[in-house]
C-alpha cells in the first residue's frame, strides 16, 4: 500500500504490548490526563493568578458559587467567559425563543420534531414501570416517580449542540420530570445560538441560563438567587465540567463523569474504507476525540489509513482531526476476530462500530461498550443525532460499568410493603434468628410484640 503523511499508533497486537499501550492512551484521555490546551493554561494564570491544576481551578470555583452565590457566578462569567452579564441577563428571554424560532429554517424544526419522536419512542418502550407482586399475607411492589428537577449541560465553545438538547431533554420528559432547566455558555455557539435556542422552545423548555462550565454545574449543585438548585445534573462538558459534576456529586445526583468522546471501529475486507474514514473522522473532528481502527487483515487496514489522509482535506475541523487522531488514535492489528472483540472489550468504548459482514455474532462478544452499531449502514451519526438512544454514553472506560444516559436515570425507586398480620406472623421466625445473630434485639422485639399468640 502507498505511504500516508498521516500520523498515527500502529499496534500490532500479534507481538506488541497492546495493553500498556491502551492504558497509556486512556491516561492521556482520563480526568487525570490534564487535557488542557495552552490558551486553556493562559487563561488559568489570569482568571487565579497562579498555575492552578484543573481540579483546583475547580474546587475553588464550586466552594465560591457554594458561599457567595450569584455574585461568584457572574464573577466568574465575565473573568472566563468574557461575558459580564447583570443577574436580569442571565436567564435567556422569551423574546430570545420567539426570535429563534422565527429565524431557524421550517426543515430544521421538522427534524427536530421527527428526532424527538423518535428519541420519545425509544425512551418510552423502555421506561420502568411500576410493579406489585402478591405474597401469603401481603404484597410487595416497586414504584418508580420522576424527580423533582432536573439541570442539562450543553456544550457551547467550538460547535452549537442542538443534538445534546434533544439526547438529554426527551429522555427527562418521556420520565416525567416536570421542571427542566439548561445550561449553556455565553457564546454565539452556546445560549446565544438560534438554533440551540429554537430547539428548546420547540420541546417546551424556556428555563435556559447563559453560564456554562464548573461555575454553571455549581450553580445548578448548589442553587443561587434567581436560579433554583436541581436534584440531578446530566449532559456532556468539557473537562472543568466533568470535574466540577466530581465534585458536586452527593450534593445533586450526575449522569457521568465523562471524558472526551471515543470510538472503536472494527472492520473486516468487507468493509468499505471511505466508509471507514469517516467513521474514524467522526470523533476525532471533535478534538480531542479518540479513534481507534481494528481489524485482523493488514491490507484492509492500511486502505483505510489512505482513505482518511485524504479525506483529512475534504471536512473543516481537518486540521484539528490530524491532531487529534497523532495524539489519541490507533490503529490495531489483531491476529483474528476473537482478538479484535477481546481487545475491544479491554477499551471499553464509548461508541463500537462493527462494520463487518457478520456485526450482529461479534456484538454478542462484546460485554464492555456504550453503544454498538452494526454494519455498514449504521455509522455513529445515527445514533448521535437521530435513531432513538441518547448520544451521552459511559467513556474512558467507564462502559465496564456505567450504561448510557435513558429515561430510567430521571426516575427515582421505592419499595413498598404492606402485611397483615398472617403475613408478618409466616416470616417472623426468619427476622427472629437472623436479628438474633447479628445481635439486634430491638429488631427481633419489634417483630415478636406483634406475633400472634393463640
Amino acid at each position: 500500500m502507498g505511504q500516508t503523511s498521516l500520523q498515527i499508533d500502529w499496534i500490532d497486537a500479534r507481538k506488541d504490548d497492546v495493553k500498556s499501550k491502551i492504558d497509556a492512551l486512556r491516561k492521556k484521555l482520563s480526568l487525570k490526563g490534564n487535557i488542557v490546551s495552552e490558551a486553556g493554561k493562559r487563561r488559568t494564570i489570569e482568571t487565579f493568578g497562579a498555575p492552578l491544576t484543573p481540579q483546583e481551578v475547580v474546587e475553588k470555583i464550586c466552594a465560591d458559587i457554594a458561599e457567595k452565590g450569584l455574585p461568584a457566578l457572574l464573577d466568574y462569567s465575565a473573568r472566563i467567559d468574557h461575558a459580564p452579564l447583570a443577574a436580569d441577563q442571565l436567564r435567556v428571554p422569551q423574546e430570545d425563543f420567539d426570535a429563534a424560532l422565527a429565524e431557524v429554517e421550517p426543515e430544521f424544526l421538522k427534524s427536530v420534531d421527527s428526532v424527538r419522536n423518535n428519541v420519545s419512542t425509544f425512551q418510552k418502550a423502555i421506561l420502568h414501570k411500576t410493579i406489585r407482586i402478591e405474597r401469603p399475607g401481603g404484597w410487595l411492589a416497586q414504584r418508580y416517580l420522576p424527580l423533582r428537577r432536573v439541570g442539562v449541560c450543553v456544550p457551547g465553545g467550538a460547535a452549537a449542540y442542538p443534538s445534546t438538547v434533544l439526547m438529554t431533554v426527551v429522555p427527562a420528559q418521556v420520565a416525567g420530570v416536570k421542571e427542566i432547566a439548561v445550561m449553556a455558555p455565553p457564546t454565539p455557539n452556546g445560549s446565544y445560538n438560534k438554533y440551540l435556542l429554537a430547539t428548546c422552545a420547540r420541546l417546551g423548555v424556556t428555563e435556559v441560563y447563559r453560564m456554562g462550565g464548573a461555575q454553571g454545574v455549581a450553580t445548578f449543585a448548589y442553587g443561587v438567587e434567581g436560579v433554583p438548585r436541581v436534584d440531578k445534573i446530566v449532559g456532556p462538558g468539557n473537562m472543568f465540567v466533568a470535574l466540577a459534576k466530581k465534585t458536586v456529586y452527593g450534593n445533586v445526583d450526575i449522569d457521568s463523569i465523562a471524558g472526551p468522546s471515543e470510538v472503536v471501529v472494527i472492520v473486516d475486507d468487507s468493509t468499505r474504507a471511505d466508509y471507514t474514514a469517516y467513521d474514524i473522522l467522526a470523533q476525532a473532528e471533535h478534538a480531542p476525540g479518540s479513534s481507534i481502527l481494528i481489524g485482523w487483515n493488514e491490507e484492509t487496514l492500511r486502505s483505510a489509513l489512505e482513505k482518511i489522509d485524504k479525506a483529512l482535506d475534504e471536512i473543516e475541523r481537518g486540521d484539528l482531526a490530524r491532531q487529534a487522531l497523532a495524539s489519541f488514535g490507533a490503529v490495531i492489528l489483531t491476529e483474528n476476530e476473537d482478538d479484535a472483540c477481546y481487545w475491544t472489550n479491554l477499551i471499553a468504548p464509548e461508541h463500537l462500530h462493527i462494520a463487518t459482514q457478520n456485526a450482529e455474532a461479534l456484538a454478542d462478544k462484546i460485554m464492555c461498550a456504550g453503544a454498538i452499531f452494526m454494519g455498514n449502514f449504521t455509522p455513529v451519526a445515527l445514533g448521535d443525532y437521530a435513531a432513538g438512544p441518547s448520544h451521552v454514553l459511559p467513556t474512558s472506560g467507564s462502559a465496564r460499568f456505567a450504561s448510557g444516559l435513558t429515561c430510567n436515570d430521571f426516575l427515582r425507586g421505592n419499595s413498598l410493603l404492606h402485611f397483615t398480620q398472617e403475613g408478618l406472623d409466616l416470616l417472623a421466625d426468619d427476622v427472629w434468628r437472623i436479628s438474633t445473630v447479628e445481635g439486634l434485639t430491638a429488631h427481633r422485639s419489634s417483630v415478636d410484640v406483634r406475633r400472634s399468640h393463640d
